[in-house]
């Protein structure tokens, strides 16, 4: 442990060990270090025991990272302190806990598809129409509840549209569906442990007595769930130190609320703040742009950040015609840092939306350069995987009835929809669960197989059964038999799983069913790309987070697609789209492209879009403008001619001309947007003031 080797603010954060703590770290401040380095202080020469130390991220990637740091600090130790993410902990107090809230000890943790299953299952037992009552949209609803401490009597009170009486109906048969399987979803790895604490405030005590410094990191992160079982748990020692940045609260949509970190000082009195604005990431020109951006949001923390690892390279913007010159001119950069010695693996190309990504990767596939897609279908999102897990679930606990509706008939094996609902029908009626009901006709057969099954795993390793599984129930055979490129796929992602059960073996010594399941519950919702292959890396935003790369290409940023539209009016939704982009900029760390397009071609119609006011934002000193090749221009163009110029007056009523809509009426103003109503095909949008191509008739 080399507490000299910190940096002043670095060394203040790692001595401060009593009392609440906030410690601002920007991007690529060196966070993690600092936490680690923390927790083994406290071990090594607090003298706090290990047992009372409990630390939480929020990913299994960071988690098993902060783990492995501290056990070369301090070796085995190490491992007697509680380092998880909030769902492993949530786990980790139900499975101490499970008699208290009314399960059985193998009670099942679903995943999102196993509940989109139970919620589609409902509105047909209902005579639902799911055309009309979107199952994805009720399953996010009870999940945005969950999160929200709001049951179905708590809901019950803003049930006001039919959609809203919907979600109630199912939300009541959702959470009783899970009961009498014996099972919880993920959303109750953290809405449980609060139930129980409250119900139970000796084990809530208990808790408290354990873990007297309480160590959380991105805490910007933070739901309201997660927010009210950390206050639970450091309510009687106050020793609670969280790491954050207001400046990268990107998951609004997961129900992260960055106002947690912004009252941290209102939560806790007497907290010392500590910044950490020294980056050891990107150039001083890419930090510079990046607090630009930023320190145009209201609601923040006043945070600079800076480097020791000199000016840089200015930052190229370049104006693409349309999309495709877009995606041609980045593959031509591409090519540049290759020819210079640069890996594919140093290069990412960003991007806000999904949607964005095909042009780009049809350019990429016509010049031969690799590239992967991050945060694509997961390899347990894959259906021939849930299969399998599907089964092992199964196999450990017959009581989830979830999993049998799921492989009963997987592969064909001739039980049909009527004999299924007679069986849901029979186990209603005796209370038991569907597998319990079953005592004849084929599905007996399948009953028998399971049961087989479950004595191979009293002796057989992972992989042994799941060999035995893939065999034995035909899923193996009949992907075989049908010989195509899918199935052979599908074949080679099956023997995968093999690789992942036997890592797991290896890893972890003899494992058993029961800690295999829980370990694939906890990651099946997260894909991390594993591929030791070199090649550029293409991706949203919002999955960069966390990732850094030497050369950073952010395409498509102009008003409408970045920022996107649904936040042009919401000044706080405008707020993280600002944090989004500031993200994006510290990705990079030795030079940063931004890239957008006069037209593009989006969801099938051609629409020109302004740049995007992120752009407008970054001093002109820190740019370099590229040259448009499908303009033809021969010399560099003036970077000025790219941006807004100064912002007019306009007033309701007022007749303007835009170089790309031509003529039109003013219908609104709010703030500096201006709604324009445009002769047909153009029709009314949304426009910044300021824009050079937009003036008064």
């Amino acid at each position: 442990m080399k507490i000299d080797d910190l940096n002043k603010e670095q060394r203040e954060a790692v001595l401060q060990t009593e009392g609440p703590l906030l410690i601002l770290a920007g991007a690529g401040s060196g966070k993690t270090r600092v936490l680690t380095t923390k927790i083994a202080y406290l071990i090594e020469e607090i003298g706090i025991s290990p047992y009372n130390i409990l630390a939480i991220t929020f990913t299994n990637k960071a988690a098993r990272e902060m783990s492995d740091r501290l056990y070369k600090m301090i070796g085995d130790k190490a491992k007697l302190a509680q380092v998880s993410t909030f769902h492993s902990f949530g786990v980790r107090i139900l499975r101490e806990n499970y008699e208290y809230l009314g399960y059985d000890k193998n009670f099942v943790i679903m995943d999102s598809d196993d509940s989109l299953a139970v919620i589609k299952r409902i509105l047909k037992e209902n005579d639902m129409d799911p055309k009309e009552f979107n199952p994805n949209a009720i399953r996010n609803k009870i999940s945005s509840c969950k999160n929200e401490m709001m049951g179905p009597n708590d809901y019950e009170k803003y049930a006001i549209s039919d959609f809203d009486k919907v979600v109630l109906l199912v939300y009541r048969k959702y959470e009783d569906t899970l009961k009498k399987n014996n099972s919880i979803d993920f959303d109750d790895l953290l809405i449980l442990p609060i139930k129980l604490f409250r119900e139970h405030p000796s084990v809530l005590q208990s808790y408290q007595e354990r873990f007297q410094y309480v160590l959380i990191d991105e805490y910007q992160d933070t739901n309201e769930a997660q927010y009210i079982l950390s206050k639970m748990i450091s309510a009687k020692y106050k020793n609670i130190c969280c790491v954050g940045d207001v400046d990268q609260s990107i998951y609004s949509f997961r129900g992260a609320n960055y106002r947690n970190i912004l009252n941290f000082e209102k939560d806790y009195k007497d907290t010392a703040i500590i910044k950490l604005e020294q980056n050891y990431r990107s150039t001083t020109n890419i930090l510079d742009a990046a607090n630009d951006v930023i320190k145009n949001n209201k609601e923040r923390k006043e945070k600079n950040l800076w480097s020791n690892k000199g000016t840089g390279e200015k930052i190229t913007y370049y104006r693409a015609f349309n999309g495709i010159d877009e995606a041609q001119y980045v593959t031509r950069e591409i090519k540049k840092l290759i020819n210079n010695g640069i890996e594919y693996e140093n290069i990412a190309i960003l991007y806000r939306t999904n949607a964005q990504s095909h042009v780009m990767e049809e350019e990429l596939l016509k010049n031969s350069i690799p590239y992967r897609i991050v945060g694509g279908i997961g390899f347990y999102s894959r259906k021939e995987i849930k299969d399998v897990l599907a089964y092992l679930r199964l196999i450990y606990n017959s009581k989830d009835n979830i999993s049998l509706l799921r492989v009963i008939n997987t592969p064909k094996r001739g039980i049909g929809n009527k004999t299924i609902s007679n069986l849901i029908e029979k186990s209603n009626e005796q209370g038991v669960s569907i597998y319990d009901a079953i005592s004849s006709g084929k599905e007996l057969e399948f009953k028998n197989l399971i049961e087989r099954f479950k004595e191979y795993s009293n002796s057989l390793t992972l992989t042994e059964l799941v060999d035995k599984i893939l065999d034995e129930t035909g899923i193996k055979k009949e992907y075989e038999d049908d010989n195509t490129l899918e199935s052979d796929i599908r074949l080679e992602y099956l023997e995968e799983l093999k690789t992942v059960t036997r890592t797991f073996e290896e890893r972890d010594g003899i494992v058993s069913l029961e800690d295999f399941l829980l370990e694939v519950s906890l990651v099946s919702d997260v894909n991390e790309y594993k591929d030791d292959k070199n090649r550029v890396s293409l991706m949203t935003v919002h999955s960069v987070k966390g990732l850094e790369f030497d050369y950073v290409f952010i395409i498509g940023l102009e008003e409408g697609i970045f920022p996107h539209m649904n936040s042009l009016m919401m000044e706080n939704e405008l707020e993280e789209e600002r944090r989004l982009c500031y993200v994006a900029i510290t990705r990079a760390k030795e030079k940063l492209y931004i890239v957008n397009a006069r037209t593009r071609m989006m969801f099938g119609h051609d629409s020109a879009n302004l740049p995007s006011r992120f752009i407008n934002e970054i001093n002109r000193d820190l740019l370099d403008g590229a040259v448009s090749e499908i303009e033809h221009k021969e010399e560099k163009i003036n970077i000025e001619d790219k941006f807004y110029k100064e912002e007019a007056n306009y007033s309701v009523g007022d007749f303007v001309y835009h170089e790309v809509f031509g003529q039109g009426k003013v219908l609104s103003i709010s703030g500096s947007l201006i709604e324009i109503a445009f002769k047909h095909p153009h029709g009314i949008r949304k426009l910044m003031k300021n824009h050079k191509s937009l003036s008064k008739v």
